[in-house]
């Protein structure tokens, strides 16, 4: 079957954020994120390519 069953929360998420955070789940063909505080929304999911472009401009283009 075709889902996204491997959330993983961020490294940056703990008791100091209030555990406010996404998850994210790889599958061989796409990428899945949701709010891990509303998983009942259900995920936002890309295309891996897309997401690693995303991934990359983030780092190319990082927040003062």
């Amino acid at each position: 079957m075709d889902t996204l069953d491997n959330w993983r929360k961020s490294s940056y998420s703990g008791p100091g954020d209030g555990d406010s955070c996404v998850e994210i789940a790889h599958h061989r063909t796409r990428v899945g994120i949701r709010d891990s505080k509303d998983r009942a929304h259900g995920p936002l999911t890309f295309p891996t390519p897309v997401f690693t472009t995303f991934l990359q401009a983030l780092k190319e283009h990082p927040r003062p």
